[in-house]
């Protein structure tokens, strides 16, 4: 068993060979907490958690990080717009982020330090840089000299006389204008703490380098994050810390975008969809289904239309997964393991679509099976459903998703009451031999999304597929 995976420094799939034998570490760079966030932000920490999951059930103890940067310009600017203290935006925020990755089932992390709990470890690896020549201070900022450190631009392959580095306002005293600041000179009335070079704050680059040196050492297994965070950030990331010392990641992972008509979902084009409102509009576990589910590298265009046939698709599986258990009369325990060809699907670079295939596939197989009456077969297969499901999150009889598998939990008695209602109607037709009008009652219940299925314990309804 060898788990492959993209690594974006070598440009190719590499055998995943782990730096302690049975262990695996991971940073991801997590959130930026000027504004809630939508279903592109969330995205990357759900391909994450299902990577976490794979590893986890091939056996590896997983330690997983994923920063929240709570002190950058756009918090400063979002304060300054709201009149609101820049602290309480950030936390505002970062509870909507964690509420998020919740509803969506991303288990929690095993540690999440936020950049401003760490000015002391960045205040030490500014100092170990300058002593190096690595960085200098200027005006009260702080610049790495890139030009000091030989493989700069090696993961974004660019080449440096080409490059247009990002700056930020009051940026004073570069040597170079390639430089990037590490440090920022306080402005009146701004976030700041103290240091040998005069009061600032920190830059987003230096806080992941430090953060990532504490909780995983000098050298880690995998970095990951979003493909717009190659260059500038997880390029300069890797210049401080290599300059420092520190071997820093073995492999980096990238994950695709949530585009909307082909541009990147963010909230500066105005064209983000907040998790907190989809999640009112759409099942969870659907919302996972459908950013889970293709390859963590493509992108994914929004449309309710793709949302829709994520439903679809998903609804044949939880109806099968709710047949079977009806049939077996009890909760059928997951398979100890997944069926081979789904785990040489996810040892592939995370073949998550490939992988969902055989899920797809060993529905089927169950539905035959239960068309045969084949009790047997069919609680085997639901059996190999729940494993697979387990690892992709998804599997609606974890406790996880208990009393979600229906829109509007609230309203669900009195929607069955309702339903009933019209099911005792039914039932009646079909007692009097009234085969028209019985399936236009049940014709009728599926134009309105509801579907009814004949079981041996009698009709039963379930929310399909939004028209």
């Amino acid at each position: 068993m060898t788990i492959r995976l993209y690594d974006t420094s070598a440009r190719q799939i590499r055998d995943f060979v782990p730096l302690t034998a049975g262990c695996v570490s991971i940073y991801l760079c997590g959130a930026t907490v000027q504004a809630a966030p939508h279903i592109g932000h969330i995205r990357s920490g759900l391909n994450f958690d299902i990577m976490r999951r794979w590893f986890e059930y091939r056996g590896y103890d997983v330690t997983f990080v994923r920063n929240v940067t709570d002190i950058d310009d756009k918090i400063i600017a979002k304060a300054a717009e709201q009149g609101r203290p820049w602290w309480a935006i950030g936390y505002e925020n970062e509870r909507a982020f964690n509420a998020g990755y919740d509803a969506l089932g991303c288990l929690p992390v095993t540690y999440e330090p936020r950049a401003t709990g760490h000015v002391p470890e960045m205040i030490e690896m500014m100092r170990g840089l300058i002593e190096r020549g690595h960085a200098y201070a200027a005006d009260g900022n702080v610049y790495f000299d890139v030009r000091s450190f030989p493989g700069y631009l090696e993961l974004s392959n660019q080449d440096l006389d080409d490059l247009r580095q990002p700056s930020g306002d009051n940026e004073t005293g570069k040597r170079d204008k390639r430089d990037f600041a590490m440090w920022k000179a306080s402005k009146p009335g701004e976030p700041s703490w103290e240091t040998p070079w005069g009061r600032g704050r920190p830059g987003w680059h230096l806080e992941c380098s430090a953060m990532a040196h504490k909780y995983l050492g000098t050298a880690f297994d995998i970095h990951g994050g979003g493909i717009d965070l190659i260059f500038p950030h997880h390029e300069n990331e890797i210049a401080q810390a290599k300059a420092f010392g520190d071997e820093f990641a073995k492999y980096w992972v990238h994950n695709g975008w949530v585009t909307m008509s082909g541009e990147k979902m963010s909230k500066s084009l105005g064209n983000s969809v907040l998790v907190s409102e989809m999640v009112k509009a759409w099942r969870p576990i659907v919302l996972r289904y459908y950013l889970g589910t293709p390859h963590y590298r493509s992108m994914i265009e929004y449309s309710e239309e793709a949302l829709r046939e994520a439903e679809s698709a998903f609804a044949r599986i939880e109806g099968f997964v709710q047949r079977v258990t009806e049939k077996a009369g009890e909760t059928v325990a997951p398979a100890t393991e997944v069926p081979p060809a789904f785990a040489e699907a996810m040892d592939d670079d995370l073949g998550v679509p490939q992988a969902l295939a055989i899920v797809h596939t060993t529905v089927r197989q169950g539905n035959s099976a239960l068309a045969a009456d084949d009790k047997e077969a069919a609680v085997a297969r639901l059996a190999e459903v729940r494993a697979m499901l387990g690892v992709l999150g998804l599997d609606p009889l974890d406790e996880h998703w208990a009393g979600e598998s229906d829109r509007g939990d609230d309203l669900h008695g009195v929607v069955d009451t309702l339903v009933r209602l019209v099911l005792d109607q039914r039932q009646s037709a079909r007692e009097r031999k009234d085969w028209t009008s019985a399936d236009a009652i049940r014709d009728q219940l599926n134009q309105s999304g509801l579907v009814v299925e004949d079981s041996p314990a009698g009709p039963r309804w379930t929310l399909g597929p939004r028209q």
